[in-house]
């Protein structure tokens, strides 16, 4: 065993996870541009009533399908007013979700043990732990690929039930559709296309049940999604039907208009995403001995590295697109790290403490300006607040070395994750980061007017001012006309993108740059 005793230290590790989340969101800010950007959005929805079409900024959003947005509004609902606490629960509870689903799946696949082994793996993966604790869609998009492969499992194995399974399994895509678009495909695509490799033939239906069923199950999948689609394809008029039914799809996987990447940068990346997992020598002694044989395992790399290669392989990637695949990845882990002899931890978990103590000590030489960046040096002061992340680094360091293997490898990767999030509520980073300050600046004037100078304005002030009004996006060479059109408005900008002889009202350091608020009316 990997560890004594696996579904109690399981039940503590998710409880672990939900301590990690709350403090991630009492400690840090909404972070711009995506956080501020979606809950932006479900306080326009909430303000407007409009549940179809989503707005950001009081324009017409096109970029993603309204779930997250309907949760969030549905949270406030219940608990009896819009909140940001209430807004940032919904992906951590997905989070959750996402771990008792890989949970199920590995009983499912192999045994308990496996399963809540590998819920340890996913809970203990930081990567996994930070976005888990974030405000966006990828932990929805987990759990639909989760359900949805259970759902798909019992298809292809229980025919007397295989009806009730596709229609399950097309309720799955519709939920993905919904949280973030097509792009399920991309997640459960790849177990669709080689069926027959993880399947057993002497219960797999027949080429042609497979394909009625998923026929089945697409038509589900469209008859749910077009609740949605089709009242907000008329309502929302000719372009936005253009942009949610194709170019936002299209747009990503030939030619991205956002986040482009070399097709290596994913793969790259691996040793980060899966920290701290592949930086055990006793992880790849157990992956050498896994035996192909097993259609569950098949299952799970088909699953996880096809989604890594169509993700590669399109032109716009980021990190957490990947937080679907990284159950795979703790499911395939966990059936090496059972099937790995050292027991305990010290050596073998040696390369990922050591990695967590670099770390720490990279922040502390950050925040003495070793680095010579001094935009850095001012975020991570209060110099105590790194020295305090060294200390519990070091700490977690030590319980990796000296905790059997598992269990000291899962604290180190969520410790890791809280240890993050108490340098970003202790120094600088919070403040840097928040855009309450501005938004503060702002509100007061809207009745005159707001503008921003900025390459292109996401609402980063709109939720945190409870803004009601739409805020003007202009150009540099338009921010003086401006403000002499709208006395008594304010203009936003980082300083450097506006040339005025007005002296600024105030300056505020926020998102890397120092932004300037100028009032509106006469220049003095």
């Amino acid at each position: 065993m990997a560890v004594h005793k696996p579904r109690i230290f399981a039940l503590g590790m998710i409880a672990a996870f939900a301590v990690v989340a709350v403090a991630g969101i009492l400690l840090r800010p909404l972070i711009p541009i995506d956080e501020t950007r979606y809950v932006d959005v479900a306080w326009e929805m909430w303000l407007s009533g409009d549940y179809f079409v989503p707005h950001k900024n009081f324009e017409i959003y096109t970029d993603k399908p309204p779930l997250l947005f309907w949760l969030i509004n549905l949270i406030w609902a219940v608990t009896g007013g819009v909140s940001g606490f209430g807004a940032r629960i919904v992906g951590p509870l997905f989070a959750l979700g996402a771990i008792a689903g890989t949970w199920a799946l590995g009983r499912r696949l192999w045994d308990a043990r496996t399963g809540a082994l590998a819920a340890i793996i996913l809970a203990g993966t930081s990567v996994f732990a930070i976005y888990g604790g974030t405000t966006m869609f990828d932990t929805m998009l987990a759990v639909a690929t989760l359900s949805g492969l259970l759902a798909l499992h019992s298809a292809l194995s229980r025919p007397d039930g295989a009806r009730r399974y596709w229609t399950l399994f097309g309720l799955c895509l519709a939920v993905g559709v919904l949280a973030k678009g097509p792009v399920i495909l991309f997640h459960l695509g790849p177990a669709l296309i080689g069926w027959t490799l993880w399947t057993d033939p002497e219960t797999r239906p027949t080429g042609r049940a497979f394909a009625k069923g998923l026929g089945r199950a697409l038509l589900v999948c469209l008859a749910v999604v077009a609740l949605w689609v089709v009242p907000a394809a008329i309502m929302g008029g000719a372009e936005y039907r253009e942009m949610i039914l194709w170019k936002q799809t299209s747009g990503r996987v030939v030619n991205s208009f956002a986040h482009a990447r070399p097709w290596f940068w994913l793969l790259a990346l691996m040793p980060v995403v899966l920290f701290p997992w592949v930086w055990s020598p006793s992880l790849w002694a157990g992956l050498r001995r896994l035996s192909l044989s097993d259609r569950a395992l098949r299952l799970c790399l088909i699953w996880g590295l096809g989604g890594l290669a169509l993700f590669s392989l399109i032109s716009g990637k980021q990190v957490h697109y990947l937080v679907p695949e990284l159950p795979a990845f703790a499911l395939i882990f966990a059936r090496a790290l059972l099937g790995a002899s050292a027991q305990k931890g010290g050596m073998m978990n040696a390369p990922a403490a050591a990695l967590a103590a670099l770390l720490g000590l990279v922040a502390v030489a950050a925040g003495l300006g070793l680095t010579g960046d001094a935009v850095i040096e001012a975020q991570l002061r209060p110099i105590w607040a790194p020295l305090v992340f060294l200390v519990l680094m070091l700490g977690l360091a030590g319980a990796a070395y000296l905790l059997p293997r598992v269990a000291g490898l899962a604290v180190l990767g969520l410790g890791t994750v809280l240890g993050l999030n108490l340098l970003i509520g202790m120094s600088g980073l919070a403040t840097a980061y928040d855009s309450a300050p501005i938004a503060a600046r702002l509100v007061p004037h809207a009745g005159a007017g707001l503008a921003v100078v900025a390459n292109r304005y996401n609402a980063e002030f709109g939720f945190e001012g409870r803004m009601t009004t739409h805020v003007d996006e202009l150009t540099a060479e338009e921010a003086e006309g401006w403000l002499l059109a709208h006395p008594g408005g304010m203009l936003a900008a980082p300083c450097k993108r506006v040339e005025t002889p007005r002296q600024a009202a105030e300056v505020i350091h926020f998102y890397g740059d120092d932004w300037c608020l100028w009032d509106g009316g006469a220049a003095e």
